[in-house]
């Protein structure tokens, strides 16, 4: 298996047949668009629905936070994946809320999982099978929770990143960062917490919503300020367009720690820092 956290709609036409294959639909969007009616509409054959706001941290107000280990088996076991299978995630969109569910499993242990390069529009351009109606109920699994601890970050460590332990990266678009503009959650403060550098979640894809490649992708990085060799936190909103940071580091073989809270955390405290603020 490749080390690249992507894998082509070529690559995954061919392992179609694949017993251990396991399709994910990992749609999600900020909108409040319902992601399950998408599925029922149009999906790759075999695929079942990740749904990332039921499978979650229940006990707090904060959006799709990690849910705990436990939690996280027995919903996809009932999805019929094991921590073993071959696991390739998409979404609608091409490449957004995919990239956090690939950071889920990888956080929760699963060991192949990849995100589809394109997603369902380059699927569907190609004119590859597609899968509409109500899908079959899968065949249930055993789930192996083993939680990477160093892939999630929380407030203290954050606040230890921001005095130079790491570098803290925010997919937030410029001007939410900047807080020129308000934050889509009600109750937030405006702004930046200090020293964070920002790279919006779009600049890391290509005029196709494709991941950049290579020198392309690593160019973007530094000339945001960030050296691909020190530690670094991914931030956003609320968890999912930092995953797609994430993904991108991990393209270029560079680790990373995700802030869950992201910004609806950070952005509702009031022992939080932030510049400007509002």
């Amino acid at each position: 298996m490749t080390d690249s956290p992507l894998i082509s709609t070529d690559e995954l036409a061919a392992l179609l047949n694949d017993p251990a294959l396991r399709i994910v639909d990992g749609s999600w969007h900020l909108d409040g668009r319902d992601a399950r009616a998408d599925f029922n509409e149009a999906r790759l054959p075999g695929a079942v629905f990740f749904d990332l706001d039921a499978v979650s941290d229940h006990t707090t107000d904060l959006p799709h936070m990690l849910p705990t280990a436990a939690a996280f088996a027995e919903a996809v076991g009932t999805l019929g994946i094991s921590e073993t299978d071959t696991i390739v995630i998409y979404d609608t969109v091409g490449l957004f809320s995919a990239a956090r569910v690939w950071w889920t499993f990888q956080t929760m242990g699963a060991s192949r999982v990849r995100v589809l390069d394109g997603g369902l529009p380059k699927w569907r351009v190609e004119g590859r099978s597609i899968e509409t109606g109500a899908a079959q109920s899968p065949k249930p699994a055993t789930f192996v929770a083993n939680p990477v601890p160093d892939a999630v970050a929380d407030v203290p460590t954050v606040m230890a990143a921001l005095t130079g332990d790491a570098q803290v990266l925010d997919a937030r678009p410029a001007a939410r960062f900047l807080g020129q503009s308000p934050e889509p959650r009600p109750g937030l403060r405006s702004g930046h917490m200090p020293g964070a550098l920002n790279l919006p979640m779009k600049s890391v894809l290509d005029d196709r919503g494709h991941l950049k490649r290579g020198d392309t992708l690593a160019t973007v990085f530094r000339e945001a300020g960030i050296d691909l060799d020190r530690p670094i936190v991914t931030t956003c909103g609320s968890g999912v367009t930092a995953a797609v940071l994430s993904l991108a580091l991990a393209e270029l073989g560079t680790g990373s720690r995700l802030y869950d809270g992201s910004w609806a955390q950070w952005g509702s405290g009031t022992e939080t820092p932030v510049v400007p603020g509002a």
